[in-house]
């Protein structure tokens, strides 16, 4: 049976748990982070579920397989935001 709603794809879904944790772990973040740090990381975790979904929408394997890749780039820059605030002591 095939995919009706990338709404149906469990990646999608653990895309959207970790932005909202994202969400979550960035809102204790000092100020005036918000435009900085706090805004890559919760620019960078909405991007994974968003390309997931566009990329679902798409016509062909080819498109969809290369918004997944970029998904799966934005993991990275989410997970290299997360690890800087931590080194920096952001809390």
């Amino acid at each position: 049976m095939a995919v009706q709603s990338y709404q149906e794809l469990k990646v999608w879904q653990k895309a959207m748990d970790l932005a909202v944790a994202c969400y979550q772990a960035t809102k204790p973040f000092p100020k005036e982070g918000m435009y900085g740090l706090t805004s890559q990381i919760r620019r960078a975790a909405t991007s994974i579920p968003a390309n997931i979904a566009e990329g679902q929408a798409r016509q062909h394997t080819k498109e969809f397989l290369h918004f997944l890749a970029v998904a799966r780039g934005s993991t990275k820059k989410v997970e290299t935001h997360l690890i800087l605030s931590h080194r920096l002591g952001v809390h």
